[in-house]
Formats: C-alpha cells, structure tokens, sequence
C-alpha cells in the first residue's frame, strides 16, 4: 500500500513538472522548412534539379505550410542553387503552401519574382565579422542594400522574411551582444520584413543563452513576429528550440537535410 502511494505521489510530480513545462507553450507552432536552400546549399556534390524538385513536393505533401524552395544566388558563390529558376518554375505549388527563396540582392530578387516567387527572404547579421566575411561589408550596410528589395517588393505584392544570422555567437567575433540582435532585429522589422528568423548559425546555443537573446530582441520586435532558427550542432538545437517555445515564439524553422552551419544562416 505505501509503496502504491509513493508510486502515485511520484507520477503526480513527474506530471506536474512537465504541465509547468509546457503551460507557456504556444498551442499552434508553425513549422518553416528550409531544408531545399538552407540543408543543401552547402552540399559538395551537386543535387539534381529533378531530385530537388521531387524533394520540394514531398515536403510539401507531407502538410508543411512553408517550404523554402531555393537561393536566387550567384552561381559563382553556390553552386548548388545554379538551378534556381528551374527548380522554381517546375514545382507543382500546392495550394495553401508558401515557397518563398533567399534573395540577397535586387537582381536576385527581380528573379525570383519573374521566376513566379511571392514570398522572398532577405539576411543580416549579428555579427561584423561574419558580414564582413560573408559579404564583404558592415552589418548597417548590409541591411541598407535591402532598401531596394523592400520598395520593390511593396509595389509587387511580395511577402519578405528577415534572417538575422549569428544571435548567440559567431565563428569570427565570438559570443554575440542580445542588444546588437535586437538592434538588427528591430531594424529588419522596420523595414517591412513581416517576420525575423533568429538564426543560431553555428549551433552553440544553450537555453539559457537563447532565452536572454530572445528576451532582448522582444523588447524590440513583438514576439508573434519571430521564429527561431536553430543549428543542432551540438545537440542543442531541440532544446533551445524548446526553451523559445516557453517563451512564446511559435515560429520554428526546420531542415530535415542540414549538416553543418552555412554560408547565410
């Protein structure tokens, strides 16, 4: 009898552990996969078109509300999105799914949309040393590049999704400032960017690190506009994605194909 009490009295802490756990958990997550651009961008082997395009349309079968279809890059810097414009003229869109692509540029973006985009993505960084690294400038010029795709983009029609690259730490710079994150946030939101992926690129986040980078960044931006982004390079990726549950995001990306940190996010 009282080792059926001690029994029941252990579930019943074990349950009201977990309820603690999840009462702050959103009760919709969106789910953004990104697997076709940010899982295969990096891939030394270049993919077939007709394997992307197959990989795209499951993905989408499977009830995913977002799949990120492809990079409008140059060639020169990915060549494993040389095919943007096929991949993106060929998929049978599903009605109700979003594909939106990675456009860093004007002229990536004007292709895209004659490509039949609707939605489009635009990236900064958190740190100076991985923009300058990744492309050639400060993190403000960077964000001041993307003034054209923003006008463009409001007379098109086009939906835009801002990446904010390296909130907890860089490669080059080390552990990442929340106030720069925010800042950068803040200033992608401003522009007209209807969303802002917090991107923790090279997988050394920890819900702790995670939670303070977020509350930061929610002072700038509400927290029904952001999502997270979250390497699992070292096993953490579900946990922080996790603890930013616990703190309201309901935004979560995905890559069912993601192996390494990339070259953008």
């Amino acid at each position: 009898m009282l080792a059926r009490l001690r029994l029941k009295a252990s579930a019943e802490t074990v349950v009201r552990r977990y309820s603690s756990i999840l009462s702050n958990i959103p009760k919709k997550v969106k789910v953004v996969e990104v697997g076709p651009r940010d899982g295969l961008q990096n891939e030394r082997v270049l993919v077939p078109t007709e394997a992307k395009i197959s990989f795209i349309e499951r993905l989408a079968a499977s009830g995913l509300p977002v799949v990120e279809a492809t990079s409008f890059v140059s060639p020169k810097w990915v060549p494993q999105m040389r095919d943007h414009t096929e991949v993106m003229q060929s998929i049978q869109k599903r009605p109700g799914t979003s594909y939106p692509v990675l456009t860093p540029n004007l002229k990536g973006y004007q292709q895209a949309v004659n490509a039949g985009a609707q939605e489009v993505a635009i990236f900064g960084a958190a740190s100076e040393g991985f923009s300058q690294k990744n492309i050639n400038c400060s993190i403000d010029e960077s964000i001041d590049r993307f003034q054209d795709i923003m006008a463009a983009a409001a007379v098109d029609g086009v939906r835009v999704r801002g990446y904010v690259s390296c909130v907890v730490a860089c490669p080059y710079d080390g552990p990442t400032d929340p106030q720069v994150v925010a800042r950068v946030s803040q200033k992608l939101f401003d522009m007209g960017c209807y969303e802002i992926s917090l991107g923790d690129t090279i997988g050394v986040g920890t819900p702790a690190t995670m939670s303070k980078m977020i509350d930061a960044v929610a002072e700038k931006v509400d927290i029904e506009n952001l999502a997270v982004h979250c390497h699992d390079t070292f096993g953490q990726g579900l946990a922080n994605i996790l603890a930013a549950l616990q703190m309201g995001v309901s935004v979560v990306d995905s890559s069912v194909s993601h192996k390494r940190w990339g070259t953008f996010t």
